[in-house]
């Protein structure tokens, strides 16, 4: 699942709350930029960044979909959600962008041994 030098980008922040998705959205280009595999996964209220259907972000930001689209261009192709916050937030797969991958929350403890660098969001 994981590679033992990735970089793990947490989102916990919903894009309308604060700067912080986007601040580990930011992250994770730059990493990425620099040659850093990157994974994300995104959990509780950071779900909501997933969305296909989102307007603009925080006040005085952009949208943050387009760079969720875009992040494949810098090889972020392992995007993980928590099958738990789906569910507590009623939230269906299929109305997530594509290319998530859904994770039990047994698994999630694992994820995060997997990885040496981990950055919260």
């Amino acid at each position: 699942m994981a590679t033992p030098d990735a970089l793990l980008v947490v989102i916990r922040h919903a894009p309308h709350s604060s700067n912080w998705l986007r601040e580990g959205l930011d992250a994770a280009l730059v990493a990425a930029a620099f040659g850093q595999p990157v994974h994300l996964l995104f959990m509780g209220q950071g779900i909501m960044a997933l969305l296909k259907e989102q307007g603009s972000g925080a006040p005085g930001q952009k949208a943050t979909l387009p760079i969720i689209d875009m992040l494949e261009m810098y090889d972020i192709d392992a995007l993980w959600v928590s099958e738990e916050a789906l569910q507590g937030l009623r939230i269906r797969q299929d109305l997530l962008v594509d290319g998530i991958t859904p994770v039990p929350a047994q698994e999630i403890p694992m994820l995060f041994q997997q990885h040496a660098k981990i950055l919260n969001f």
